[in-house]
């Protein structure tokens, strides 16, 4: 006689060809996104070796999930989506922040959290994942802040501002050598303010910080100071200490002149206030420049090649657009947030500006 089915234990259905479709791919770009942490690490020493390894490690173990999952159905290997592919090559070929900012967005956009068949653990590693990578893609943005963001708003600022008086004068119905008269004077004046206001910029902005740094000369005063009164506690609690920490901090340093005979190293100089890389004001200067003209140089590429009127224009505006897509986008990758919005934005704003410019243009040729 057959034993009745344990009402407490109920069978498990064999999964549907859709899961088995969706457990493959989980399973392919989490081998995937495992092999892209271990490529990251080879080219990585430290501390950063070691988060990377870890979450390669993670991956293996949601990998083991759905390998778990799939059993006998899950046939031969499958290709992970194309976003996971793509990021592999980029990570073995560059392995730079870039990789970094688009696996911050990977891991941000995991489908775990509305997936019944991912542990709420898997879901939670994921979004802890995005936010180990952010912190890691954000010290590769701090070293390449400065001339980078000099650079990128160079060319992105050459790209609409020299589009726009092109187009503009273009509309106005002059002749092409007035046009690329003006283009090629758009781009040296443009260039040498944006040049101009980065070195004034970043100077600026060094000479602030040098106002906040301790003067140097001031540890020679401490050894005459009134130990009794101890207004050295006042320094430091200027400098945002709280009271007791103050007090404390002053009687260390009284005490180790005690210890040294009067002599103090730099573990007892006043404390500095933090300072953030801001990179050389030339050299910005010279970023800025440079990648201003290079902007600036695309939209008279037509005028340069002998074209004019509306075959000008219309390839201008090819040129320049493909640009901003790829400008925009980069900076969508280095945000860690989705490129192609930024993208999009990127390009409507530059031919918004070139629109207007064009219409005025139009009505600027009327009154001639």
């Amino acid at each position: 006689m057959s034993e009745d089915p344990d009402p407490d234990q109920p069978a498990t259905a064999p999964p549907t060809p859709d899961q088995v479709r969706r457990w493959q791919r989980y399973l392919a770009n989490e081998r995937a996104e495992a092999e892209v942490y271990r490529d990251l690490a080879r080219k990585r020493t430290g501390e950063e070796r070691e988060i990377l390894l870890k979450l390669a490690e993670a991956e293996s173990r949601h990998e083991a999930h759905w390998r778990g999952l799939l059993g006998d159905a899950g046939g031969g290997p499958v290709k992970p989506d194309l976003r996971t592919r793509v990021l592999g090559m980029l990570t073995r070929r560059f392995g730079s922040v870039f990789s970094l900012a688009l696996m911050q967005s990977a891991e941000s956009r995991s489908p775990y959290s509305s997936d019944d068949d991912a542990t709420e653990q898997m879901s939670a590693d994921e979004r802890i994942h995005a936010e180990v990578i952010r912190g890691l893609a954000t010290r590769g943005r701090e070293r390449m802040s400065g001339n980078f963001r000099a650079a990128v708003f160079g060319v992105n600022d050459g790209l609409v501002s020299n589009l726009a008086l092109v187009i503009g004068v273009m509309a106005s119905g002059v002749a092409p050598q007035i046009v690329l008269i003006t283009g090629v004077s758009g781009l040296l004046s443009g260039a040498l303010s944006m040049a101009a206001g980065e070195y004034i910029s970043v100077r600026s902005q060094l000479e602030l910080l040098d106002a906040s740094t301790p003067d140097p000369e001031t540890r020679t005063a401490i050894p005459e100071l009134d130990v009794d009164a101890n207004e050295l506690e006042l320094v430091y609690r200027a400098r945002g200490m709280g009271e007791q920490e103050a007090a404390a901090r002053a009687a260390a340093v009284f005490g180790a002149l005690v210890s040294s005979r009067g002599e103090l190293d730099d573990a007892h100089l006043i404390p500095t206030t933090d300072r953030e890389e801001t990179g050389s004001a030339r050299s910005a200067a010279l970023f800025s420049f440079l990648s201003f003209s290079v902007g600036a140089f695309i939209p008279i590429i037509p005028l340069l090649f002998g074209l004019a009127g509306v075959a000008a224009g219309v390839l201008a505006l090819v040129l320049v657009g493909i640009s901003l897509l790829f400008t925009g986008g980069l900076t969508g990758v280095l945000s860690g947030k989705p490129p192609l919005y930024r993208a999009i934005r990127q390009l409507l704003v530059g031919l918004g500006a070139a629109s207007i410019t064009y219409v005025l243009g139009l009505a600027f040729g009327t009154m001639l």
